[in-house]
């Protein structure tokens, strides 16, 4: 989830180093400061956009009826107000962020005579913390989506900067369309008129069935998650979603690769480093940001005037809002990105630190968050309305950002990111400073 700027040693490489360098290309072991703000920023957010499924049903994540209890939202304006300004946009930020970190990790590599199996033998160590994550502690992981992404990533590394981007943006648009069709076609045969059409009568009932399904394992889950214990849980997600990763990558890819491909494209024509004019990544940043936004919330009213409906949700997260994603995100890199190069004060330092340890701070929260709603601990799972949900995120917050300073005080790395470490070059390093 974090990309350590290190100094990585390795087998020489023979690939010619055609690679078409950032204009201020950093030097071996220099940190972009704007990666670790904007990865603090990221994984602050991606706290916010999940806090609903840690402590409610999977499906209330999108659709608010499955809600347990009260939601606290009764007109589902917050629902509104995450829909435009997080769902998507955090995991959208976070895998650009990703993908840059490919790009510099192994131009760092490169220049220290690396190879690109030190790439391959770190994204596996990152799957097998996935494996982990999804399994034992949260099911909402992205790291096994991340990390089987990068191994098709590392493919493209010596493409130049505009073939990325091209490549990336391309596969983007091509993704949308798939997933247009896979989620919205449900929508429109169970919510729409087109649904009344006799021949649509056997799949309407399908599409129902499927809605039944997937609410039957939150029925399942819910007396594991109120009454349960740990080895409960463990059994549950080997038993019952044992291949949902799989599931995951074959519809996620097609939002992740061209992600990551475009993020690798934006570090090599200097969007992080100050490679472009800040007056122009501003302008278009702010056109992104507000443009994509004002899409989105049309959006979602129109959703929610249709009644938030199970597959109108759907529809909405995955299909409809794909496309004005991407402005919001690339538009979020190049603003926080001009921010973090000079910020200064209390929350820079703050925020960069909690992006240097990201990846402690990631699945740090996932325990977190079991300690609050497991029923063998905090006991809150489907205890709190909306409104609550966001002041668990608040103390969430607080603790990122109170540890993550002093911590790198004292220590090179992030304690997760220096098992990390240690795990990819396969020896020991000194952890305090």
């Amino acid at each position: 989830m974090t990309d350590q700027q290190t100094t990585p040693e390795g087998a020489p490489e023979s690939e010619p180093a055609s690679v078409e360098a950032s204009p201020v290309p950093a030097k071996v072991g220099e940190r972009i400061a704007s990666l670790d703000l904007i990865r603090g920023f990221a994984v602050l957010g991606i706290l916010a956009a999940n806090i609903v499924a840690f402590g409610q049903p999977f499906s209330a994540y999108m659709w608010p009826a499955a809600w347990i209890g009260d939601v606290g939202d009764p007109d589902n304006w917050m629902w509104v107000t995450q829909f435009v300004l997080v769902d998507g946009k955090m995991r959208g930020l976070f895998t650009l962020l990703f993908g840059a970190g490919l790009a510099l990790f192994m131009d760092k590599a490169w220049e220290r005579g690396a190879s690109r199996g030190l790439q391959i033998r770190r994204l596996f160590w990152l799957l097998v913390f996935g494996l982990i994550h999804f399994y034992f502690i949260w099911r909402g992981d992205i790291l096994i989506l991340y990390a089987v992404s990068g191994f098709i990533a590392v493919a493209f590394l010596r493409w130049s900067a505009r073939n990325l981007l091209v490549v990336g943006l391309l596969g983007y648009l091509l993704g949308g369309l798939v997933y247009i069709l896979m989620m919205t076609i449900p929508f429109l045969i169970v919510d729409t008129p087109l649904g009344d059409l006799p021949e649509m009568a056997e799949t309407r009932v399908a599409m129902a069935e499927a809605q039944e399904l997937a609410l039957a394992d939150d029925a399942v889950e819910r007396p594991i998650l109120t009454e349960g214990n740990y080895a409960d849980f463990v059994a549950h997600n080997f038993s019952a979603h044992l291949t949902d990763p799989l599931n995951s990558l074959l519809v996620f890819i097609f939002e992740t690769l061209p992600l990551m491909l475009i993020g690798m494209g934006l570090y090599r024509v200097g969007l992080f480093n100050g490679g472009l004019s800040a007056k122009k990544q501003a302008m278009w940043g702010w056109i992104g940001v507000i443009g994509g936004s004002i899409l989105t919330l049309l959006l979602a009213l129109w959703i929610s005037g249709q009644g938030l409906t199970y597959w109108g949700t759907i529809a909405a997260f995955t299909g409809f809002s794909h496309y004005p994603r991407l402005p919001v995100v690339i538009g979020l890199a190049a603003l926080l990105a001009l921010w973090g190069a000079h910020a200064s004060g209390w929350l820079a330092e703050r925020l960069s630190a909690a992006g240097r340890v990201a990846f402690t701070n990631y699945l740090g929260t996932s325990i977190l968050m079991m300690l609050v709603f497991h029923p063998w601990a905090g006991g809150l799972w489907g205890e709190l309305s909306r409104p609550e949900l966001y002041f668990v995120v608040l103390g969430a917050w607080a603790v990122m950002l109170a540890w993550s300073k002093p911590w790198l005080e004292h220590f090179r790395y992030g304690p997760l990111e220096w098992l990390w470490r240690c795990l990819t070059y396969g020896r020991m390093f000194p952890l305090r400073r």
